[in-house]
């Protein structure tokens, strides 16, 4: 025999956040510098730097797209929403990851992130998460840069998933007497340049020539910004408060999936994968 249980009369399936206790979420952006957090009803309220203090002195459990201390990292969200949580809730949390060695990073990450008893843990790459962030139309194809603290990645989104990337372990944290803002510039031409030798479509020189969406710390650097545009002979689109498009995308991504609870169990693909049939990176 089948039981349907039906909700009781007045109430409705699913109330506004964040009185949806049972529906309450996290979108969460760890990088090697600053980690942000977006909570469900109260909007994004950590913008902090990456660091845990297990006895005297600091240590940085994220380094250059990598989570090096998973331990670490666990303290870390325990200390900073472990009490910002709504009592006996069981968030849905959403957690951006790079697209390059992002398997072992969502690996890790889910496992930081239980600390926090989700009811679920979904990951989305960064540059997906910029995209929605921005508002950018996916049914073109979408070049996506992002430059961070400590690594910066040049990805080609089609119909909204990941078709092509480069990394490169340099951001502006790195930026000095020797290693000026240029060198961040031209690591970033060197990589779209390999893109467009290696794509044989149309699709990277189209997307280049809609014009790059500029995301992360960098983009708030007009020394890095000024040679990125000579460089790529193309405009580029920076993305409204770049440095924290990510975590915005994030929860765009998490308000999509109260809203369509189906796409948010546990069991849900991960949505960080590549477009089959895509070249790999």
């Amino acid at each position: 025999m089948t039981v349907v249980r039906r909700p009781r009369a007045g109430l409705a399936r699913h109330r506004p956040w964040p009185m949806c206790r049972q529906c309450s979420g996290v979108a969460l952006d760890m990088g090697s510098a600053r980690t942000r957090a977006w909570v469900s009803g109260r909007g994004m309220i950590l913008d902090v730097p990456t660091v845990t203090f297990p006895g005297a002195g600091a240590v940085y459990p994220i380094q250059r797209g990598s989570i090096v201390d998973t331990q670490g990292t666990a303290r870390m969200l325990d200390r900073l929403l472990g009490h910002r949580l709504p009592r006996f809730a069981r968030p849905l949390v959403v957690v951006t990851a790079p697209v390059l060695d992002g398997f072992a990073y969502r690996t890790e990450a889910r496992t930081a992130v239980e600390v926090l008893r989700p009811r679920g843990v979904l990951t989305v790459p960064s540059a997906r998460a910029v995209a929605l962030a921005a508002g950018a139309d996916l049914s073109r194809p979408l070049l996506v840069i992002d430059i961070g603290a400590h690594l910066t990645e040049v990805v080609l989104l089609v119909d909204g998933a990941v078709f092509d990337a480069r990394r490169t372990a340099l951001g502006t944290g790195d930026i000095d007497d020797a290693a000026p803002a240029a060198r961040v510039a031209e690591a970033v031409v060197d990589m779209t340049t390999s893109m467009l030798r290696q794509d044989d479509t149309s699709l990277t020189v189209d997307a280049l020539s809609r014009g790059p969406l500029l995301a992360g710390g960098g983009a708030l650097r007009p020394d890095i910004t000024c040679h990125l545009t000579a460089g790529l002979h193309a405009p580029l689109r920076a993305v409204p408060a770049p440095h924290t498009a990510a975590v915005r995308g994030a929860a765009k991504f998490l308000e999509t999936a109260h809203t369509h609870p189906p796409t948010a169990t546990p069991d849900s693909p991960d949505e960080h994968q590549y477009r089959p049939g895509a070249p790999g990176p």
